[in-house]
């Protein structure tokens, strides 16, 4: 008859969230989108109204964050930094995304008019646009969170032994 151990150590661990192709896919659709939203407001004459800066602001600045984002993904950084918690992470910058897109675009939907006819166009496009990124940034943070939720709400995923 085999001998069989007396001691057995076992580990234990939780699985690592996919980081499939649809993440980078609406990685990628949102820099397309955020590329667009901030060259048509760069398009007008924006620094001649105030508010604009903010609006300017928020749109190079998270198209920026996004584009580092989606390398980090591309990369498969969570997996070699798998003690960050890379599902709460990426569900607070949708979450936090998603507000700060919410007030450029209130305040680019409530100063179009004060354009000239030939901005116009553009500007009304960018509060379209900047609606559009704000439900999608929306649609990514409550995506994060079921994924977040589904993990067992877990601040970060290890390997513990037994």
């Amino acid at each position: 008859m085999a001998d069989f151990p007396s001691k057995v150590t076992t580990e234990t661990s939780s699985p690592q969230p996919q980081q499939g192709a649809g993440r980078l896919l609406s990685s990628s659709v949102l820099q397309v989108l955020g590329l667009l939203h901030w060259a048509l407001i760069a398009a007008a004459p924006y620094w001649l109204f105030p508010a604009y800066g903010w609006v300017m602001f928020v749109a190079v600045t998270l198209w920026i964050l996004t584009t580092l984002l989606f390398l980090v993904l591309l990369f498969s950084v969570p997996q070699i930094l798998s003690a960050v918690p890379w599902t709460m992470t990426v569900m607070m910058y949708n979450g936090v995304a998603a507000l700060l897109y919410l007030t450029a675009f209130l305040t680019n939907a409530a100063t179009v008019r004060m354009f000239n006819p030939p901005f116009v166009g553009h500007i009304g496009a960018a509060a379209f646009f900047g609606a559009v990124l704000t439900l999608l940034y929306g649609a990514g943070a409550y995506l994060s969170y079921l994924d977040w939720r589904a993990d067992g709400g877990n601040a970060a995923t290890s390997t513990v032994p037994t």
